[in-house]
């Protein structure tokens, strides 16, 4: 998978797990105000954004994401640190 791929994977997850809209998965869009994801949601997307890349996301990690553009970026980094 590129990391075009692993963007649109994360976008899908986003979009199925949590009923979004796909105009609601701008860049900017925050997880807690814009989307109204809460903290169960939050660890949800923890475990989803895990199994489907096989990652650990640490609960440091977690709380630093904030945006629709903050967990796309934390999942291309780590993919790409996995790839190489």
């Amino acid at each position: 998978m590129n990391i075009d791929g692993v963007i649109a994977r994360v976008d899908q997850l986003l979009l199925e797990e949590f009923e979004l809209e796909p105009a609601q998965l701008v860049p900017e869009a925050t997880l807690r105000e814009d989307l109204d994801m809460d903290s169960l949601d939050a660890l949800d997307l923890t475990v989803l954004l895990e199994k489907e890349f096989e990652v650990d996301i640490s609960e440091d990690d977690l709380v630093k994401m904030r945006t629709v553009a903050d967990v796309r970026e934390y999942v291309r980094t780590r993919f790409a640190e996995k790839a190489s």
